[in-house]
């Protein structure tokens, strides 16, 4: 979704650049392009799509309120990153490298029905 935002900000950028070079066009002609066709609706279109982090943190925060309420002596939350393993090295080799299935080939539990010859 961010690269549609990208490129109506392209857009919108291209479209005050046309109207401040032109011959006609002025510069507050430019911005008041840039600002009703760029980023206007990018404010509003951002803000909607960050809703459901906004409403995920709010539950997150309401059951770490929750737990520390009924007495628990750590709030719920994410895993602690110092745990985590922090090799950068891939796990195996070259992964795909063969070009081949990843797994093999199931046996096949009926045979196929041919049609009836006429």
């Amino acid at each position: 979704m961010y690269l549609v935002l990208i490129a109506w900000m392209y857009v919108a950028v291209m479209m005050a650049v046309a109207e401040a070079t032109s011959t006609t066009g002025t510069l507050l002609g430019a911005l008041v392009t840039f600002v009703l066709y760029g980023l206007l609706p990018m404010s509003i279109v951002l803000y909607l799509m960050g809703a459901p982090a906004r409403r995920k943190a709010a539950k997150k925060r309401e059951a770490a309120d929750a737990a520390l309420a009924m007495g628990a002596s750590t709030p719920v939350g994410p895993i602690d990153p110092t745990n985590v393993a922090t090799s950068t090295e891939p796990l195996s080799g070259q992964p795909d490298a063969g070009r081949h299935a990843t797994g093999a080939a199931e046996p096949v539990a009926v045979a196929p029905v041919r049609e009836e010859a006429r």
